[in-house]
């Protein structure tokens, strides 16, 4: 996400390094590759300006910290004005104290608001608040269809009008329908068009009139840059919105868009998606994202996920192998499936602090297809095999590539990676013993 502004923003801040003191002779180059790094970006140039503004003014403004040296006091004013430029304050969604509490999402079409929809719906129901999808796009071929698809996945009920001919119609009754099902919230799928016109948007009036949504969420396609900030700004004019969702962030290399849309509109961004699968939606905060942009990472995001995801007792049952120093190939692939349901590799290394260096090398030396490669290896293994990895021999790891489909190479290096982890954890087991972790981390490589 953002690895080409990351890369140009962690540029600028490099050009500080070294240097003794803030003058405002350096202080203007960083300001100068921050300006191209955001231009670049595709961020609003109005935006740029302001935010090179308050970056100078606080730059040249302030006594430099005795503890920073320049290029981490430079970086610190960015993470304090990127919070600013993203929006400041809390981005949670507003309802009343008596359900249901309704969203309408609004947008051009192709935004992605249906399945935008179902990841709201998914969100809302990990929160403990069973939802209602309604379709009031009664115009697209299928739109309705696709919502109950998308519906069925998650696991979230569709609402069936009696008839498919009025949109305020349709989302009047669902809310009636909600409250006798007991639905938390309701989302209103609505109609989009691949332009701006006056049916649209007098449709969306009237619909807001009638249901009184607690939200009104205009759902943008965050590859397409100033073009979402503009359409947001026209929205946001005739049916007054209260947040964005911000669809394909996790395929937006420059950030232009998520930079530039709350400082134009004045609308917060309070949700991205973050990927394809149904789950993979975000609730938006600015000081988080502002750390990630900057290649800082984000803890309490990857705590989040992995607590969203991961097997509490399964995760517990492996930490008692390990220090027991039972750990065995067994255990190995109930780790890798809970890292698999995560996301991504490339996504949690750009979350882990001091990681950034990952997010801006070539793709192709992240291999994401290699977690499924060693899965199927360790699929193709025998239960007895997995428990007691010393039977391997020859015959048993050419007849694993070839249930795997890969080669005997890979058999080998899995097996010899496994060997690293097991030879690893009862050093870390017997360092923690006589109180020698911290000596043991230091030696290591990467912690050196």
């Amino acid at each position: 996400m953002f690895e080409r502004l990351t890369d140009r923003l962690n540029k600028a801040v490099k050009s500080l390094r070294g240097k003794g003191r803030i003058t405002e002779s350096n202080i203007e180059e960083g300001v100068r590759a921050v300006r191209l790094a955001l231009l670049e970006a595709d961020v609003h140039v109005s935006v740029v300006k302001d935010f090179l503004k308050g970056v100078r003014e606080k730059a040249m403004g302030q006594e430099v910290l005795k503890s920073l040296s320049p290029d981490q006091h430079f970086i610190k004013i960015l993470k304090e004005e990127l919070e600013r430029v993203l929006g400041e304050g809390d981005p949670r969604l507003r309802f009343g104290p008596v359900p249901p509490g309704i969203v309408m999402l609004v947008g051009l079409q192709g935004s992605g608001k249906t399945t935008s929809a179902a990841k709201l719906s998914h969100y809302f129901l990990n929160d403990g608040h069973p939802s209602l999808l309604v379709p009031a796009d009664v115009y697209r071929p299928a739109a309705r269809k696709q919502l109950e698809t998308v519906g069925k996945s998650v696991g979230v009920p569709v609402f069936a009008p009696a008839t498919f001919d009025d949109p305020i119609e349709i989302c009047r009754s669902a809310v009636d329908e909600s409250k006798k099902r007991g639905a938390h919230r309701v989302i209103l799928d609505t109609a989009g068009r691949l332009h701006l016109d006056e049916e649209l948007m007098d449709e969306l009036v009237r619909i807001k009139e009638t249901v009184k949504p607690d939200e009104i969420l205009y759902v943008a396609d965050a590859m397409t840059g100033q073009s979402a900030v503009a359409t947001a700004k026209a929205f946001h004019e005739k049916v007054s919105l209260t947040g964005i969702l911000l669809t394909k962030a996790d395929g937006d290399a420059r950030g232009g868009a998520i930079l530039s849309v709350k400082s134009v509109t004045g609308v917060p961004v309070k949700f991205v998606g973050v990927g394809e699968k149904l789950d993979a939606i975000e609730a938006f905060h600015p000081d988080r994202m502002a750390s990630r942009i900057l290649g800082m990472g984000d803890v309490l995001g990857l705590i989040e996920k992995a607590e969203a995801t991961v097997d509490a007792e399964e995760a517990d049952r492996v930490a008692r192998s390990i220090r027991k120093s039972e750990f065995t190939l067994e255990d190995f692939r109930s780790q890798l499936k809970q890292i698999q349901k995560m996301g991504s590799l490339r996504d949690i290394l750009g979350m882990i602090p001091g990681m950034s260096q990952f997010q801006n090398m070539d793709p192709s030396q992240i291999d994401e297809k290699r977690p499924k490669r060693m899965m199927a290896i360790l699929d193709s293994m025998t239960p007895h095999e997995r428990l007691h990895p010393q039977v391997f021999n020859g015959s048993r790891r050419r007849r694993v590539a070839m249930g795997s489909g890969v080669p005997v190479s890979e058999v080998n290096q899995l097996l010899k990676q496994f060997q690293m982890m097991r030879k690893m954890m009862q050093k870390l087991k017997k360092a923690g013993k006589k109180g020698r972790t911290k000596d043991l981390f230091r030696n290591m490589g990467p912690f050196r």
